[in-house]
């Protein structure tokens, strides 16, 4: 039923145009005049009754193979290389084919041709303008159709771009919409992604590493942070019980740097799993160990070297020297 909602309205324009361009000439109640504009009108009809047609046509297929992936998977890397890839073609097929039938109904037109023709003859330094002010859509659109074959970027991808983490929301022939963590949405055009550096953190996988940086003070017992750590990553259901690391990654004259690594099976994954082992850790060392919170010490050295009652270098006696 779907899809006969689909290609009834289409087909309605097509049958339309066939009756004003063969249905009117036999009832002969009409003049020529009218006759002629009907027919014109029938051929624009068609053209365009048909292009609709093969728009509908390609949007079932492309609807019936992409049912043929799942999105919604923790490793969906295969899907969105198929979604991205149908998706940008299918807007470039629906751009030729408008095109096309545009170009093929003008040229119904004689008047039209005729100022085609004579735009084309007299006109070449406009057209030259034209030309150097497309020649930046025109590159849009290369970018497009390129990121739809290399795919430096894929529909749901985890992106950094313009220092916003987000994820690839659309991909357009002329602009992606990038969708930032707090909801807003960030519009950057194709060519963005071919000519600056930006962060794809699922570009061959959807699993991540996360990594929480703890600073505390030299006495702090690496074991116990150790066994802690395993415990909170046990009992979180973000972990995906593939990376579970504690090191020490600096010393500095007052504290010492901590990292914790852990794997998640998804960037927003990883984020939830990171912000509850920072959380935990943190408390765990405020319950456990207080003292091995980073802290500044001051020592404070008292003078211990009293003055001692000497002779004087002279004898008190008068007259009588030393």
């Amino acid at each position: 039923m779907r899809h006969f909602k689909r290609f009834f309205f289409p087909s309605l324009v097509i049958v339309l145009a066939l009756f004003l361009q063969h249905g009117v000439e036999p009832a002969g109640l009409l003049n020529d005049t009218f006759t002629n504009t009907l027919n014109k009108a029938g051929k624009v009809i068609f053209i365009f009754g048909f292009a609709w047609l093969g728009i509908a046509f390609l949007r079932m297929a492309k609807r019936q193979l992409l049912r043929q992936y799942d999105m919604g998977q923790k490793d969906n890397l295969r899907s969105r290389i198929v979604y991205t890839q149908y998706n940008i073609l299918e807007k470039i097929i629906i751009f030729i084919i408008i095109v096309i039938a545009t170009a093929i109904t003008l040229m119904q037109f004689d008047g039209v041709r005729n100022i085609g023709i004579s735009l084309f003859a007299s006109a070449g330094v406009a057209g030259l303008i034209i030309g150097l002010s497309a020649q930046k859509a025109i590159g849009t659109i290369l970018a497009g159709l390129q990121i739809a074959i290399t795919q430096p970027i894929r529909i749901d991808d985890v992106v950094i771009v313009e220092n916003e983490w987000g994820w690839i929301e659309e991909i357009n022939l002329t602009y992606v919409v990038v969708k930032i963590w707090d909801q807003r949405r960030l519009v950057v055009p194709s060519t963005y992604f071919l000519e600056k550096p930006f962060q794809n953190w699922t570009r061959t996988s959807a699993d991540i590493l996360g990594t929480v940086f703890i600073h505390t003070d030299y006495n702090v017992p690496f074991e116990a942070i150790r066994k802690e750590l395993t415990r909170l990553l046990e009992s979180s259901p973000h972990w995906d019980k593939k990376v579970n690391v504690l090191q020490v990654t600096d010393a500095k004259e007052r504290t010492v740097e901590i990292r914790a690594l852990m794997s998640a099976s998804s960037s927003p994954a990883a984020w939830d799993l990171r912000v509850y082992i920072r959380e935990h850790l943190i408390e765990f060392l405020r319950r456990e160990y207080p003292d091995s919170l980073p802290r500044t010490r001051v020592i404070i050295e008292e003078n211990t070297n009293s003055s001692s009652n000497t002779q004087p270098p002279y004898s008190t006696q008068k007259g009588s020297p030393v």
